[in-house]
């Protein structure tokens, strides 16, 4: 299965417009008569260049810039076990919208998937949400199944797909939240499209689950429900 890139960003393409060259035509019936040069006493003198420009004239003295992230940036706030709270900067005066983050990879080492958890306000009986990336080459008719150590998995749909991956987005229970923060690993499993025989089980580690889910809880880390 492709890679998964960690940090999706959307380019924008500048578009330039057509160049129009320019033809010069020559008119060949028609002489036009030179004028005469002017006479050199009566031609203006040439200006003189300033002689108080400063001595910077010309030179970019630099612009400072400012250290740490910058609006639209995203960054790590802090790492918690295997579990990262990412979020992005936003305009001064404004709170940055955090998330609890961490990257799935197969057992060779390669990126798959990725994980994004953040709580929920007047969710009612769902306190907290995901959303789980996979490649655009999963089988999104079978699903995605979650299980939490030797549980029994729980299968989830898989709601769209933009080009950097399928996203399903899932809902979870103060009782999951707990499942999570008790367990030791969970496993994402996928189906991929070129291989429908075959399923793809992803270990998502739980070490610092706790800790980073109540941090991001902490610092208002979530968003309505409503």
């Amino acid at each position: 299965m492709s890679k998964i890139t960690t940090l999706p960003l959307i380019a924008l393409l500048a578009l330039s417009g057509p160049a129009f060259a320019q033809e010069a035509t020559t008119d060949t019936t028609t002489e036009e008569a030179t004028p005469p040069a002017e006479d050199s006493a009566d031609a203006p003198a040439a200006e003189e260049a300033p002689t108080d420009a400063p001595e910077t004239d010309g030179l970019s003295l630099g612009q400072e810039v400012t250290e740490g992230p910058q609006p639209g940036d995203t960054y790590t706030r802090s790492e918690h076990g295997d579990w990262e709270i990412r979020c992005v900067k936003m305009q001064e005066g404004e709170n940055d919208p955090c998330q609890l983050y961490q990257l799935l990879e197969d057992g060779q080492g390669n990126s798959v998937a990725e994980v994004n958890l953040f709580g929920l306000e007047g969710g009612g009986e769902v306190v907290a949400g995901a959303n789980i990336v996979t490649p655009l080459e999963t089988l999104l008719t079978e699903q995605m199944t979650l299980r939490i150590d030797g549980s029994n998995p729980r299968r989830y749909p898989f709601t769209f797909c933009a080009p950097i991956g399928c996203v399903s987005r899932i809902g979870l229970t103060e009782t999951d939240v707990s499942a999570f923060k008790r367990g030791n690993e969970a496993v994402v499993s996928i189906v991929p499209l070129g291989a429908p025989d075959q399923r793809v089980n992803l270990s998502m580690s739980l070490t610092g689950f706790t800790d980073g889910y109540d941090t991001i809880v902490s610092i208002g880390g979530t968003v309505s429900a409503e």
